[in-house]
C-alpha cells in the first residue's frame, strides 16, 4: 500500500546539523523511553507508540554522541527509533513514510508476519521509494522482546533501528516490578560506505590490536613459530572484529559511555532488562558487576530461568534478564565488544545522577587453531595448508577466491561461552543452558537435512554461503511448505557469524525432547557448527549473516518455500 509525499532535502539536514548546539540539546534527540531516568523518574514502564495505527517517518536528523555532532538516519527523528509496544493477538497498521532521497524499508525482526510484510526489498516487497508511504498490516502472533530495522543499503549502521515489545495476551510467566529496554549498538563518525570500502581495500583496516615484538618478548602473545604459520596463511589471530573501537563508539540506548544512560530501580525490585543487540558489526559481552543475571527469555521466547554472571549477545539477538539489586547504590551495565577494543556503559541506579565504577576493558583474545576448525593434537603444522585447501568434506561448496579455507574438523561449539570468555572465572551463558519454557509447537522429526557452509576470504573481505555470494544470483535454498528440515551450519571462516532466518523460529537441536531452545538468530563460532530444525512456511524469506558488512558483501540467501517444492533442493 503506497502514497507519496515530498522527501526531506539533504540541504535542510545539513543546515540542521550546522545549527546543532551543545549537550543541552541531547534529551530531545532521544526517544522518551531512552531518557526516562532524566525526565520521569517515577516511570515503571518505558513510553511507547502503541495502538492499531502507528505512523513512522524515516529521515535525516543530526544527533549527538558523547557530545559530538553526527549524521543519522532516524525513525521519527530519534536514534534509536521509538519503542513500539503491541499486544499479542491485535491487528496493527504501521504506515512508514520515506523522507530520504534513497529507498528505505523496515524489517520487523523476529516477528512472524506474512512474507509480503517482512520488509526485505527485492525479496518480499519492492522497498519504499523516496516520498512514498508503505503500510505494513499484520496480526501479531506472539509476545516478547523484538526490534525493527532497515534492510536497505547500510542504513542500519546510521541509526535506522528501534525496539519493539509485544505483551502477552494472557499472564506473563515472568514476574517483575519494573522494566528497561537496553538497546546495544555501534556508532561511527565514518560513513558506512567508506567503512565498507576500507574493509575491501585493506585486511584488518580497523585492527589496531595486532601482536607486537614487545608482546612476544613479554610472553603475552603467541610464540614466533606459530605467528609465522598464521602469516603464511595470510591470517591474523587478533582479527576478531572487522570494525573495532578504533572506528566505533559503543552505544546503549543511543548514548555513548560519557553520556551514561541511566535506568532507575527501587532496592528490592525485580527489574526486567530487555537487551537487544542492534549493532551493525559488533558482538557484545554483557555483565553488571555486583549483580547476578537471571536469563528468562532468548529472542523473545521464554526459557527456563538460568542464573549467570555474563552472556554474549550476537548481532540481532535479544535476551531478557531479571536482576534484583537490594542495595541503595548504582551498578554499571557493561557491553564490552568481543575483541575488547572498547565498551558501552550505562547505569542502573536508585536515583538520577548516580554512577558506579566502570571496569577496564579486559585483555584482548586471540584466535586459536580450534577457531580454524582444526584439532591440532593429531596434526603437524606442515599439513595445515593441504588440509585447508584440499577439503573432501564439502562437495557443494564452490571453491574459488571467495573461499579462503574450509574447516576440516568443525565441531559443535554451542556448549562454549564465546571467544575470549573461556577463562573469565565466573558463569557465562552458553546456548546449551537454554531450555524452552513452553513445549515446542512442532515436535516432528526432520524429514531431511541440509548442510550450509559459511564461507569467506578475510583478506579480500568476501563472504557467502557455500562459496557463493548473493550478487552471483545462486539458486535459493528450496523447501516444501510444511516440511520439517534439519539445517547444519558449518563455519569455514575464522570469524563468528550470527545467522538469522526471517519469518521462522527454529529449534536448536539439543536439550530435552519437546523443549529445545527456539531462536531466530544463532551465533556460529569460528570453525564450529550449529544445527537447527525448522518447519518451512510459505514465502520467500531472507537468510543471512547479521553482521551488516558481511551481508552487504554477499553472505545473504533466500529460503524459498512453495507447495510441492523442496526435494532435491541444493
Amino acid at each position: 500500500m503506497r502514497s507519496t509525499r515530498a522527501p526531506l532535502g539533504r540541504r535542510h539536514f545539513l543546515q540542521s546539523l550546522a545549527l546543532l548546539g551543545g549537550g543541552a540539546a541531547l534529551p530531545g534527540l532521544l526517544p522518551a523511553w531512552a531518557r526516562a531516568a532524566d525526565m520521569d523518574a517515577a516511570a515503571k514502564s518505558p513510553a511507547a507508540l502503541s495502538g492499531d495505527d502507528i505512523r513512522l517517518t524515516i529521515g535525516h536528523t543530526p544527533v549527538l554522541v558523547d557530545g559530538r555532532a553526527a549524521h543519522a538516519v532516524t525513525i521519527n527523528g530519534t536514534v534509536p527509533g521509538p519503542l513500539i509496544r503491541l499486544k499479542e493477538g491485535q491487528n496493527v497498521r504501521l504506515s512508514v513514510t520515506n523522507s530520504l532521497e534513497e529507498e528505505t524499508s523496515i524489517h520487523w525482526h523476529g516477528l512472524l508476519v506474512p512474507f509480503e510484510m517482512d520488509g526485505v526489498p527485492g525479496v518480499s516487497f519492492p522497498g519504499i521509494k523516496p516520498g512514498e508511504t508503505f503500510v505494513y498490516e499484520f496480526k501479531v502472533k506472539q509476545s516478547g522482546t523484538f526490534w525493527y530495522h532497515s534492510h536497505s543499503g547500510l542504513q542500519e549502521q546510521m541509526g535506522h533501528y528501534g525496539p519493539m515489545i509485544i505483551d502477552p495476551a494472557g499472564e506473563d510467566p515472568v514476574a517483575f516490578d519494573r522494566e528497561h529496554v537496553v538497546v546495544l549498538s555501534d556508532h561511527s563518525q565514518i560513513h558506512p560506505h567508506q567503512i565498507f570500502r576500507r574493509l575491501k581495500q585493506q585486511s584488518g583496516a580497523f585492527n589496531f590490536q595486532r601482536q607486537t615484538i614487545a608482546g612476544l618478548l613479554r610472553g603475552e602473545d603467541q610464540p614466533l613459530a606459530e605467528r609465522l604459520e598464521w602469516s603464511r596463511m595470510l591470517m591474523d589471530p587478533t582479527d576478531i572484529s572487522d570494525v573495532t573501537g578504533a572506528a566505533y563508539t559503543f552505544l546503549i540506548n543511543g548514548r555513548g559511555p560519557k553520556d551514561n544512560w541511566t535506568g532507575l530501580f527501587t532496592p528490592g525490585e525485580r527489574v526486567r532488562l530487555r537487551f537487544i543487540n542492534a549493532a551493525a558489526q559488533s558482538v557484545f559481552n554483557v555483565r553488571i558487576p555486583g549483580l547476578k543475571l537471571t536469563v528468562v527469555a532468548a529472542d523473545g521466547q521464554h526459557v527456563r530461568p538460568v542464573e549467570v554472571d555474563e552472556f554474549q549477545i550476537g548481532n540481532a539477538e535479544t535476551y531478557d534478564v531479571i536482576v534484583q539489586p537490594t542495595e541503595d547504590k548504582a551498578f554499571t551495565i557493561v557491553s564490552e565488544s568481543v575483541d575488547r577494543s572498547g565498551l558501552g556503559r550505562a547505569t542502573l541506579a536508585p536515583r538520577p545522577g548516580m554512577s558506579a565504577e566502570v571496569p577496564q576493558v579486559r585483555e584482548r583474545p586471540l584466535t586459536t587453531m580450534r577457531d580454524m576448525g582444526m584439532d591440532m593434537s593429531g596434526m603437524d603444522h606442515g599439513d595445515m595448508d593441504m588440509s585447508m585447501r584440499n577439503p573432501d568434506n564439502a562437495p557443494q561448496v564452490k571453491l574459488g577466491p571467495g573461499v579462503q579455507m574450509l574447516a576440516p574438523m568443525a565441531v559443535d561449539r554451542t556448549g562454549e561461552p564465546g571467544q575470549g570468555l573461556e577463562g573469565v572465572g565466573h558463569k557465562v551463558l552458553v546456548y546449551r543452558d537454554l531450555v524452552a519454557l513452553e513445549p515446542n509447537p512442532d515436535q516432528r522429526a526432520p524429514e531431511r537435512s541440509l548442510e550450509i557452509h559459511l564461507t569467506g576470504n578475510m583478506e579480500r573481505f568476501m563472504w557467502g554461503f557455500d562459496g557463493r555470494k548473493f550478487s552471483e544470483r545462486p539458486s535459493p535454498y528450496a523447501f516444501r511448505a510444511g516440511e520439517r528440515v534439519r539445517v547444519v551450519l558449518i563455519n569455514d571462516t575464522m570469524m563468528a557469524h550470527p545467522i538469522h532466518l526471517h519469518g521462522h523460529y527454529f529449534e536448536l537441536a539439543f536439550g530435552p525432547a519437546g523443549h529445545m531452545p527456539r531462536k531466530h538468530t544463532v551465533i556460529v563460532l569460528p570453525g564450529g557448527r550449529a544445527t537447527f530444525d525448522f518447519t518451512a512456511e510459505t514465502g520467500d524469506w531472507a537468510f543471512h549473516c547479521h553482521m551488516l558488512y558481511h551481508m552487504h558483501a554477499g553472505m545473504f540467501q533466500v529460503f524459498s518455500v512453495r507447495d510441492g517444492q523442496g526435494e532435491g533442493a541444493r
